[in-house]
């Protein structure tokens, strides 16, 4: 999808102001207007990360039975047709640390697993998320949910630190078959030393939209997969109506009814296979 021209959105990083946070402490707050990032924090038990593995597991074949054509990146947007997904994305734990960042009224709009199976050759180009999104202004926070252990050896992803706040990077087109998204920022070399974000499973990191950020082919033996949540506030608009119709309201109040208040799945029908929305 391609989204508006640069210019019609805020792509501007907003310093978090929280002089009364519930879970982080003001020092965590600190670092992520810093860094851009801030991480590890848990949310599942290690039983309770494997139950996980478990149901996305299943989930994917599900998926790939249904279209024989998708990938391992498919699973993309199934939170407002599978309660299993749409309870991982309503989970208070995650919920807290999220509201901390953004405020009481947090709306999901978007939900993606990036499975990068062993011996993947495909990299993640160095990009930021706000960069695809029709949204404005650029104020989601991204939850990044490990479903297997992630590491340098697997290749857990890599942040840029602070580069949320050089405004939109330039970047150019990149290969499908050389990544999996098709962006790819400039020079980043001049943004320093990449740092890991290496989770065991069940824990979370949470990154800021503008934050500059990827991942390498994974050469292990072992899979790499983790699940992104997108939450934003309220004031945060899409600009293609499609992007607020996968919405979820998590928690308080969104008066302007602009985000779809997808309620709790019945069950998982996956016969509903969403476009891709989002990258990561």
């Amino acid at each position: 999808m391609n989204g508006p021209a640069k210019e019609e959105r805020d792509l501007s990083f907003q310093p978090v102001a929280n002089p009364a946070p519930r879970v982080l402490t003001r020092r965590q707050i600190d670092f992520y207007n810093e860094f851009g990032y801030v991480a590890p924090f848990q949310a599942y038990t290690p039983a309770e990360a494997e139950n996980n593995r478990a149901y996305f597991d299943d989930l994917l074949r599900k998926v790939q039975a249904a279209r024989h054509d998708l990938d391992a990146y498919s699973v993309n947007g199934f939170h407002v047709c599978c309660r299993g997904l749409y309870d991982i994305v309503t989970h208070p734990v995650i919920l807290d640390h999220v509201q901390d960042i953004i405020g009481p009224d947090v709306v999901c709009w978007g939900s993606h697993f990036f499975c990068k199976q062993a011996h993947d050759p495909r990299k993640v180009a160095w990009h930021q998320d706000a960069s695809y999104w029709p949204l404005s202004p650029a104020r989601t926070v991204t939850v990044w949910l490990a479903i297997d252990d992630a590491d340098r050896e697997n290749a857990a992803m890599m942040f840029l630190p602070g580069t949320h706040k050089q405004g939109h990077l330039k970047w150019r087109q990149v290969a499908k078959d050389q990544a999996v998204l098709n962006q790819e920022i400039e020079n980043v070399e001049q943004f320093g030393q990449p740092v890991y974000d290496e989770l065991k499973a069940g824990q979370f990191s949470l990154h800021a939209d503008m934050l500059a950020h990827g991942s390498e082919p994974n050469r292990s033996d072992r899979r790499r997969c983790g699940l992104t949540i997108r939450y934003c506030p309220p004031i945060v608009r899409a600009l293609n109506h499609r992007w607020a119709s996968g919405a979820i309201l998590c928690r308080g109040q969104e008066p302007a009814a602009h985000w779809a208040r997808n309620p709790r799945p019945p069950g998982e029908d996956v016969s509903v296979i969403i476009q891709a929305i989002g990258a990561n």
